[in-house]
């Protein structure tokens, strides 16, 4: 037996491992999702534990807590109450809305901290649809397209950094693009929802922001998870359209789609880690199935290895701060 090569001379101590490392975490790569509802008090989320839909003032604190841990952007989801939800989504547009009132108040307070929108109708839909639900039951493309850039837009105005469709709608990406720029908001970037899968992990989110559909799936419209060479060419018209930064959602059951993705552009390409893999990873850590900190640590580590250089995650803040001891 030839052993002249031998692989385990550079896994034989720490110091060495970490020499030749192929993957780095850094909490400056990550997107910390965050939760806000019009309460004046925050509320724990029971379906993911250590979560919380915060008040403006809760939501404010927790941001600075995000940035002294070393996160330097958050992405903003709001729960509506039903009084304030139509068909037609209407409170999106509203420029005294909740998201507007949560950008102004976090820039005011952390003006360095990139702030991240979500552009889509269902968290202001009563049929808790991405998009407008027609009488038939299909979801009308262009009608919510042009809802979608009259949102991007008031986001924009109200102070937004990064803004991010996730609705799959046709086209949208050039449309909201046309619109910012149109606004003269040229320095607003778009990090688009390019391959998000019509996902069952997507559960715990739904319940958190109560919004579920109220009839049929989002399968229309959402991609179907058998499918890669889609994804590329989700990829191919996001990017023709002024994209700026690519999604693929969700991460961890898609390693494979970051990887083919990561090949097939040049652009940054974000991974949501995304609510059932948080409550998954959560759940079996709280019953003592497995170490929460190993297992988190490990799982960022496989999503930025197939290619990811961005990572959506609410294990943000206390991956920071694992990574600091």
């Amino acid at each position: 037996m030839d052993l002249r090569s031998r692989p385990r001379r550079n896994r034989k101590n720490a110091a060495i491992r970490a020499l030749v490392r192929e993957t780095r975490l850094d909490p400056s790569h990550w997107i910390y999702p965050l939760f806000v509802h019009e309460e004046s008090t925050d509320a724990p989320i029971a379906s993911m534990p250590g979560c919380s839909r915060w008040s403006l003032a809760g939501l404010v604190d927790e941001v600075g807590r995000a940035r002294d841990d070393g996160i330097g952007a958050v992405v903003l989801f709001p729960a509506i109450v039903d009084a304030k939800k139509s068909p037609e989504g209407v409170e999106a547009v509203n420029p005294d809305g909740l998201v507007p009132r949560a950008i102004a108040a976090i820039k005011k307070a952390y003006p360095e901290m990139q702030v991240v929108t979500d552009v889509a109708l269902d968290p202001y839909s009563s049929d808790g649809h991405d998009g407008i639900l027609a009488p038939d039951g299909r979801i009308l493309n262009d009608p919510t397209v042009e809802v979608l850039c009259r949102q991007a837009v008031m986001q924009a105005r109200a102070g937004a950094d990064v803004i991010a469709p996730s609705d799959m709608m046709d086209g949208r990406v050039a449309a909201i693009r046309t619109a910012l720029d149109a606004e003269r908001f040229t320095e607003v970037s778009i990090l688009a929802y390019t391959a998000k899968y019509a996902s069952a992990f997507y559960g715990p989110f739904r319940g958190a922001l109560d919004s579920a559909p109220k009839s049929g799936d989002k399968k229309t419209y959402q991609m179907d998870a058998a499918n890669v060479r889609e994804a590329l060419r989700e990829v191919e018209h996001d990017e023709a359209e002024g994209a700026d930064m690519l999604m693929v959602k969700p991460a961890g059951a898609y390693l494979d789609v970051i990887a083919a993705v990561r090949e097939h552009t040049a652009l940054p390409i974000a991974a949501y880690q995304v609510s059932g893999e948080y409550l998954m990873l959560k759940a079996a850590s709280e019953a003592g199935w497995l170490d929460e900190r190993a297992v988190v640590l490990e799982s960022l580590t496989a999503i930025h290895r197939a290619g990811a250089d961005i990572i959506l995650t609410y294990f943000a803040r206390q991956a920071a701060q694992w990574l600091a001891t």
